[in-house]
């Protein structure tokens, strides 16, 4: 199972989400992220994948760790993925729209979940009220419909 990372910028009242272009998850607004190449930690990966995708500077003391997913998808096994959950309150620069993403602030009581994964609305509200998880989701074959899934608070 393959390890990746998603991050989530918050200030005030608002998160920022970033629409996907392409790939895995196109259309979708999620944190950013991605895959941790080798020798590289679960944190210098969402620093890298910060950079890349949004182009803002974020250092390894100022990623809040907020827990982590294994995703399971039937069928699909290169999607199965063990993901790291970030919070991120202290960057430096400013979010750019790249090839791969477009972000956008969000106002947190007014998330756009029938824009998301739809696994989102089960534990991102969990994670932005200051709890931490441990979780784990099942899929159908093309990731439409969630079969079970089980949320610990760690």
């Amino acid at each position: 199972m393959k390890s990746t990372t998603l991050c989530f910028l918050l200030k005030d009242n608002e998160i920022l989400l970033a629409l996907k272009k392409r790939g895995f998850g196109i259309n979708k607004w999620n944190g950013v992220g991605g895959k941790i190449e080798v020798g590289e930690s679960i944190e210098e990966a969402a620093v890298r994948e910060l950079k890349e995708e949004i182009g803002v500077d974020a250092s390894l003391m100022n990623l809040n760790k907020a827990g982590s997913i294994k995703f399971y998808f039937a069928n699909r096994a290169d999607w199965n993925n063990h993901m790291h959950i970030f919070l991120i309150r202290d960057w430096q620069g400013q979010p750019e729209e790249t090839e791969e993403m477009k972000p956008q602030w969000h106002s947190l009581g007014e998330l756009p979940f029938e824009s998301m994964w739809i696994d989102d609305s089960h534990w991102l509200p969990l994670v932005l009220s200051g709890k931490k998880i441990e979780a784990e989701f099942y899929f159908d074959s093309d990731g439409q419909a969630i079969e079970r899934f089980e949320i610990k608070e760690i």
